[in-house]
């Protein structure tokens, strides 16, 4: 039990806050991050290092965060303000990033959150979210160009 209270504390508010970023739904977030911790659980998986373990982690967090977006599409969802505070912790020029993030398809702001805000390597989130490098790569550059217009069309 002193493994899973250690993911609780090490890695909980990351997931979270990658969860609500996909479900724009705090209910839901939650419900992904407690799903993630069930399976750790269950599968008991042994790691090659601590960065393998936190992807594995955000990998399963992803992956359940899909499968409550292909059930749930048309609940409600927070307000981008709410996100955005949750994710920001009071920074006002983050709280305007994590706007201008929301407003990018989920493809572009899925691998700009895990590179940007998580610090992930292109291989990594290449693994994390089942693409190639090059896509990653590919989707970091045009979610970067579309940030940068969405951020000063919006005049953050």
């Amino acid at each position: 039990m002193d493994d899973v209270e250690f993911i609780v504390n090490e890695y909980g508010d990351m997931l979270y806050r990658i969860c609500l970023v996909e479900l724009k739904n705090e209910a839901d977030a939650e419900d992904a991050v407690q799903d993630t911790y069930l399976k750790y659980m269950r599968k008991s998986p042994s790691f090659e290092s601590e960065e393998h373990r936190k992807a594995w982690l955000i990998r399963v967090a992803v992956n359940r965060c899909r499968d409550i977006l292909r059930g749930k599409r048309a609940r409600a969802t927070l307000d981008i303000n709410e996100i955005a505070a949750v994710y920001a912790d009071e920074d006002r020029d983050g709280e305007n990033i994590i706007r201008a993030l929301m407003l990018l398809p989920e493809k572009y702001s899925e691998v700009m959150i895990l590179h940007f805000a998580e610090g992930f390597d292109y291989k990594t989130i290449a693994g994390i979210i089942g693409r190639s490098e090059s896509a990653v790569k590919m989707r970091v550059k045009k979610g970067r160009e579309l940030f940068i217009r969405l951020y000063n069309e919006e005049g953050y």
